[in-house]
C-alpha cells in the first residue's frame, strides 16, 4: 500500500516491482524476482514462466498495472500456485486509483 500511496497509478509494472523490492529488502525478507520456473505435463517439460516476485519461498506476488483485472489474471495466479506447488498468492493491481489486492490460497496442497 505504501508504494501505491507514494506513486499512485500510471506507471508501468516494472516501476512498482522495483519499489516493492525496496520495501521487501527493508523488512529483511528473503525474496526472488523474475524467478523462472519450468512447467511439466505428465513429467515432460512443456514450457516455463517467470514469476514476478516470490517472498520467503512461500508467497507468490503477481503484479499488474492495468485499468481492469479480468478472469485471466485470477486464473494466472491460481494456475501458478497449482503448477508450482505454492500455498499463497497475492494479485496486486496498481493500475487503479486505489490499490487492488486479491489473496489466493491453494487448498490442494497436502
Amino acid at each position: 500500500m505504501k508504494v501505491h500511496r507514494e506513486l499512485g497509478q500510471g506507471f508501468p509494472e516494472i516501476i512498482y516491482k522495483r519499489c516493492l523490492i525496496i520495501e521487501i529488502q527493508k523488512l529483511n525478507l528473503p525474496y526472488s524476482y523474475e524467478l523462472e520456473k519450468e512447467i511439466y505435463y505428465e513429467g515432460i517439460k512443456v514450457g516455463k514462466r517467470r514469476l514476478d516476485l516470490v517472498v520467503d519461498n512461500k508467497i507468490l506476488i503477481e503484479l499488474k498495472a492495468i485499468s481492469e483485472i479480468d478472469k485471466s489474471c485470477y486464473n494466472q495466479v491460481v494456475n501458478y500456485l497449482k503448477v508450482f506447488k505454492m500455498e499463497v498468492g497475492l494479485l496486486l493491481n496498481f493500475g487503479k486509483q486505489s490499490l487492488e489486492v486479491k489473496r489466493f490460497i491453494n487448498s490442494n496442497l497436502n
